[in-house]
């Protein structure tokens, strides 16, 4: 199976280029600032599969280049999404718990109701709309606080902190599922696979890892991996304060994603062991 990706240089584009019959493109190729050339990759490269790992992540900046985040996480998928169609191929979409307003404290499934609290959730969310909207062959995957060796996230940043700092502040009220990027390719890829051979289990899902935890929870977890001497103390939203807000509960339910692909949420602490080790080289 050829398939063709929508980012190079993101954390799960760079595990997903170590796949197969694979090809990344970068913005060099496809700019997600222009969807027509996006469109136009896929028609020209004519794949089996198409999985858009690239996005606007930029959560605080985007609430000041709102227009550049639609544009890039709303129109360019539904570009994406309207060449599958129109080849009868299927896309695999990468979303974001932060359609939700993070209210409440248990797990939300693929059916709750979307409300994002900023510029990005929003953004991502017309993303979602507008590939379901176009009636091909889909899925739109929504995972959460992303980590891998590559790229600028939340683990590299604590270990360049734990290396320079004995003490530190990180937030515990927002809870979540830490997911490795080598986790969310694997899935993309089991998942367009499947959808070649069972369009009906096209739909939105949700893939997150396990257990859920804070911040805090996260971090400690890194310094003890490390073997760091790092003691964290837990600070709540407010005491952060950033200009987009963040949702409180990220939890996702992916109970559906266990049942129609056998895909079940990998434990994360394992993986930050795996990737310190890596990353010690």
């Amino acid at each position: 199976m050829t398939v063709l990706v929508f980012g190079k240089t993101g954390q799960v584009a760079t595990e997903l280029a170590s796949g197969g019959d694979v090809v990344c493109l970068g913005r060099d190729q496809a700019d997600l600032g222009d969807p027509a050339s996006c469109a136009a990759a896929i028609l020209d490269r004519r794949p089996q599969a198409v999985i858009n790992a690239a996005a606007y992540t930029a959560v605080d900046r985007a609430e000041s280049e709102e227009a550049l985040a639609h544009v890039v996480n709303g129109d360019a998928p539904a570009a994406m999404a309207a060449a599958c169609a129109g080849q009868g191929i299927p896309f695999v979409h990468i979303s974001t718990d932060y359609v939700f307003d993070g209210s409440g404290v248990g797990p939300r499934d693929e059916t709750a109701g979307t409300d994002p609290l900023g510029v990005y959730g929003a953004s991502k969310l017309a993303g979602e709309d507008a590939v379901r909207s176009v009636g091909g062959v889909y899925a739109i995957l929504r995972t959460s606080w992303v980590f891998s060796a590559h790229g600028a996230n939340f683990l590299k940043t604590m270990l360049r902190l734990g290396n320079e700092r004995s003490n530190l502040n990180v937030v515990a009220d927002q809870i979540g599922g830490p997911t490795p990027a080598g986790a969310i390719a694997d899935a993309c890829l089991k998942i367009a696979a499947e959808l070649q051979r069972a369009e009906h289990l096209g739909g939105v899902y949700h893939f997150s890892g396990a257990p859920d935890a804070s911040w805090a929870d996260f971090a400690r977890e890194i310094f003890q991996a490390a073997e760091l001497d790092v003691a964290v103390s837990d600070i709540g939203t407010a005491d952060y304060p950033t200009p987009a807000r963040r949702p409180l509960n990220s939890r996702l339910d992916c109970g559906a994603i266990d049942a129609a692909f056998g895909i079940k949420r990998p434990d994360w602490r394992a993986h930050v062991a795996e990737i310190i080790t890596q990353l010690k080289g």
